[in-house]
């Protein structure tokens, strides 16, 4: 795989870490990590060695404390626009519609553009010092990478109204129980965490995992949409090789073979 001038990528396993290497600016998103996050992506889809992606950031101060706010200065309503649209459709959205299961190992702050990324993720662990906000309205914005719209599918409406409104941080012990995250473990343990809850996910059978994306994410956007979606991938599984294996097993009362 080729190199990056924002993002290292290490292979564990079946595993691929993701790193946005922007330690000194604190993990910022600028246009060159969203692209090269896009790009990233793009390569680990046709990865047939890479089940899984665990995204975290470099250092231990921050998963990514927001976007690069130097590149606000001076755009413009069209500009704005161009680039809350780039991020939704080719890192945010790919994300949340990835056929392989994508964990966010949160390390520390993860605020603005860096929940967004956090939220998009299937998964969030967070480390017990992590920190989550949604700023913008500081500076006189609001979320433009999904926010608004996955808080709230996380938290609900009024938590979510609230942590946006006011644009104040939380803390891990208040995310998990939140519904923000779905486990908060010491530092030291954090990606150790990520892998062992990817390498439980690779034990069942990959077109499963994706058939299970494909129909959650359908019945967010709609449900009703969502449940015919289910209906199709739930008749369509039965016509791969790992539902017969998996039915022929347990009637069998063995492990099965995927």
């Amino acid at each position: 795989m080729e190199t990056w001038n924002t993002i290292l990528v290490q292979q564990e396993g079946q595993a691929a870490i993701v790193t946005i290497n922007r330690s000194a600016k604190l993990n910022a998103l600028n246009g060159e990590t969203l692209e090269e996050l896009s790009r990233v992506l793009s390569a680990l889809e046709k990865d047939e060695s890479v089940r899984g992606i665990i995204l975290t950031g470099a250092g231990q101060k921050a998963f990514v404390a927001g976007a690069d706010i130097g590149e606000f200065e001076g755009i413009r309503v069209a500009e704005a626009k161009q680039m809350a649209h780039y991020g939704h459709t080719h890192v945010m959205d790919r994300i949340q519609n990835f056929e392989k299961p994508v964990i966010a190992a949160v390390n520390g702050f993860a605020l603005g553009g860096g929940l967004e990324l956090a939220m998009a993720c299937h998964i969030r662990i967070a480390s017990d010092s992590a920190r989550f906000g949604l700023p913008e309205v500081s500076l006189g914005i609001i979320p433009g990478y999904g926010g608004t719209q996955r808080l709230p599918q996380l938290v609900g409406r009024g938590k979510a109204l609230e942590m946006i409104m006011t644009g104040e941080m939380i803390g891990a012990a208040d995310a998990l129980s939140w519904g923000l995250v779905n486990r908060v473990v010491p530092m030291g343990e954090l990606i150790e965490t990520c892998l062992q809850l990817l390498t439980t996910i690779f034990t069942r059978p990959k077109q499963a995992i994706a058939y299970a994306i494909k129909a959650i994410q359908a019945g967010l956007e709609d449900p009703k949409t969502g449940q015919q979606t289910e209906i199709d991938l739930f008749g369509e599984s039965f016509g791969t090789a790992d539902s017969r294996e998996g039915i022929k097993a347990f009637l069998e009362r063995r492990k099965p073979n995927f």
